[in-house]
């Protein structure tokens, strides 16, 4: 598979939702196969809140290939001998996108908390201007997960006649309060961590111990994104060997996993971007904008297809379901899909089997059971 990785820098004003301008700014972003004649053949990918745009393939040394490379490449559902595949990594991020943590031109020191307020329109705002300059002004499809399906649902009301077709897996029409509690724990362990500093920490200050307050936010996070069924099945009731019983501090393998995870998670990941791209999800609400859901959805020109997991307690199924059900009664082209599966949120991540068939017969409008 061919794999490119390029950085696009934009020095015109990018106008946000928020009434704040953000310029420059700089957008990260890897394409997969080669672009056709007449550049029909594109597919939009947008991540998840700690993905990248690393979504498929291996770099040389990497143990580890991108986040969606079961789903993504040579012969898969998002083939990459037929598309022309772009994924990019939004504004606010820690992995290569304008940051909290980018100089705030032409001062020659981070933006920090002065950083603009970034919201799910601005994000997918920026990716049509980096596609424009690329000379791209349609898609074939626009394919995200969770946060990612947000943007894809985004792009389907706000730029109608921009993409054929979307596919949004793991997300909502607009994020509900049980979410938000989840995202507040995150928030709060940053802020009240002493280390944090109220933002005004140095460039990789947490690189080699981490943020605590980012690692126990990011325990709330996994908890979410998992499921009482997949904790079950991965952990049981099983101890640490050489933790005692009677340990205060004695750990079952459920949390062992979690101080692992989470601890490595705040090596890798910046707080101040956590803590943006939370908000972001936060104020996610289709409806914004619009007089109401309905009038937003009216607009959409795409077919939709909008895939749930059961055992989503994140964006539960019912909230994808219920979008489903206003795209059918208005008779606009939709179809809906819930996954049986007991992973979880995660399941859009990890269980591609079932369902990159689905995927892959909407891309080569081919019939889907």
């Amino acid at each position: 598979m061919k794999l490119e990785t390029h950085v696009a820098h934009f020095t015109s004003p990018l106008y946000l939702e928020s009434g704040r301008i953000l310029e420059p700014y700089k957008i990260a972003y890897e394409t997969y196969g080669s672009l056709n004649q007449d550049a029909s053949n594109v597919i939009l990918i947008c991540h998840a809140l700690t993905g990248s745009a690393h979504a498929a393939g291996r770099y040389e040394n990497e143990k580890k290939s991108g986040w969606w490379d079961a789903l993504i490449g040579e012969g898969k559902a998002i083939d990459t001998s037929k598309y022309f595949v772009i994924s990019t990594n939004v504004l606010g991020s820690c992995f290569g996108s304008t940051s909290p943590m980018d100089y705030d031109y032409p001062k020659q020191t981070p933006f920090r908390l002065k950083f603009p307020v970034l919201t799910i329109k601005d994000m997918i705002k920026a990716q049509k201007h980096l596609l424009s300059q690329l000379g791209i002004h349609h898609l074939y499809a626009i394919v995200g997960g969770s946060m990612g399906g947000m943007q894809a649902l985004q792009f389907a009301i706000d730029y109608p006649n921009f993409a054929d077709k979307i596919i949004s897996l793991a997300s909502t029409y607009a994020t509900q309060p049980w979410t938000i509690a989840f995202n507040k724990v995150a928030m709060e362990a940053i802020r009240r961590d002493p280390r944090f500093d109220n933002g005004n920490y140095a460039k990789d200050a947490f690189k080699e111990k981490g943020l605590d307050g980012l690692a126990i936010g990011r325990i709330a996070g996994h908890i979410s994104y998992l499921s009482p069924d997949s904790m079950n099945n991965k952990f049981g009731r099983n101890y640490v060997n050489n933790d005692g019983l009677f340990e205060l501090f004695g750990r079952y393998e459920v949390e062992r996993y979690m101080e692992y995870n989470t601890n490595n998670f705040a090596k890798l990941f910046d707080p101040l971007s956590y803590l943006y791209i939370i908000k972001a999800i936060n104020t996610f609400n289709l409806s914004r904008g619009y007089d109401s859901l309905h009038e937003a959805v009216l607009r959409i020109n795409a077919d939709i297809t909008l895939i749930s997991f059961k055992s989503d307690y994140l964006f539960f199924p019912k909230e994808m379901e219920h979008l489903y059900n206003m795209l059918q009664r208005n008779k606009q082209n939709a179809s809906y899909y819930e996954i049986e599966s007991d992973y979880g949120h995660d399941a859009f991540l990890v269980e591609i089997e079932k369902f990159d068939t689905i995927i892959k017969n909407k891309l080569n409008n081919n019939k889907t059971p």
